[in-house]
């Protein structure tokens, strides 16, 4: 009986150490702050999807940067407020930092960009994988790392849907 109890041990931990690292969230803290002035950010987009409405904002010094075809400024940030069935779920906020990128190797790097989420009270959401953001970003290098960057030169003060 031990043996086949050692190695029938061992492999139920080794798979169960599997099982953990390979659920982990890999959640961490980066520079990104919450911005102090949401009530003065733009609010130049809505998207919607099912029961999700997120309302995308960001400095008038960054729609205009983008509109005028010049690179977004250090400081800026762009918040995604994410509201599931009309209720406050969370932030998802991106900031651009002089040397942010520097944080992070090359096949991560998003420019001087990164990102965090937050919950509704506005502290740091670590449930959640901003490596996974920042990979997902990557593909959209050619807007400044923007998947609402082609709303904005339509923005007219009226968010864009």
């Amino acid at each position: 009986m031990w043996k086949f109890a050692k190695p029938l041990a061992f492999a139920t931990l080794v798979a169960g150490a599997v099982f953990v690292v390979g659920w982990q969230v890999h959640a961490e803290t980066n520079r990104v702050k919450f911005p102090e002035n949401l009530d003065q950010l733009v609010h130049y987009t809505t998207v919607r999807r099912g029961n999700v409405t997120e309302h995308i904002m960001t400095t008038q010094d960054a729609i205009d940067a983008v509109k005028n075809k010049r690179p977004i400024p250090a400081g800026s940030h762009f918040v995604l407020v994410d509201y599931r069935d009309d209720k406050l779920h969370r932030y998802f906020v991106m900031e651009k930092g002089e040397g942010f990128g520097a944080d992070y190797d090359d096949s991560r790097r998003t420019a001087d960009w990164q990102f965090q989420w937050f919950w509704p009270d506005k502290s740091v959401n670590m449930d959640e994988n901003t490596a996974r953001c920042q990979s997902c970003h990557r593909g959209q290098a050619d807007s400044d790392f923007l998947y609402t960057a082609y709303r904005i030169p339509r923005f007219d003060g009226t968010p864009v849907e």
